[in-house]
């Protein structure tokens, strides 16, 4: 099992009791060190803080000591929240992002483009849906390569 696998396994319970959602595990080579990222979000008003980083950090780094997902090999532990445009994919990411401007990057041109605007206004396990220029459009998730928040000032 990869080291990433293995870590989400590990902390999920405990971060799911403290009220966090592990979002992404990354295990990958950084200024020539490995470095262990955790991503985490929460539905507390203003997101994930500075203190939640450091909170998890504490509560994760004994269990993992302790598991050793890595093998004894040293990595570097890093705590993020997924920042504002995090990439849409899962359910719970549809429902706190319904109604908002998303983009769609697709695999292939769709209507040739790569890339749509659009409203997100339906997610089910196979489609998207999207008002696009006032008309409802289905984009296959399939044929979709990124689905994130479009971030405006």
């Amino acid at each position: 099992m990869a080291v990433k696998d293995t870590v989400a396994k590990l902390v999920e319970g405990k971060l799911l009791e403290m009220g966090y959602e592990l979002v992404e595990v990354t295990y990958k080579k950084e200024y020539g060190n490995m470095t262990l990222t955790l991503f985490i979000d929460c539905d507390k008003e203003g997101g994930v803080g500075l203190d939640d980083c450091e909170l998890v950090s504490r509560t994760v780094d004994p269990i993992l000591d302790e598991a050793d997902p890595t093998g004894g090999a040293p990595y570097h532990l890093n705590v993020s929240s997924p920042g504002l445009d995090r990439p849409i994919k899962t359910q719970r990411d549809f429902d706190k992002k319904k109604g908002t401007k998303v983009e769609a990057l697709f695999y292939a041109p769709k209507d040739g483009t790569k890339r749509v605007e659009g409203i997100l206004v339906g997610w089910s396990e196979q489609q998207v849906e999207l008002e696009v220029k006032g008309k409802t459009k289905q984009y296959d998730k399939k044929d979709i390569a990124v689905l994130r928040p479009v971030i405006e000032f």
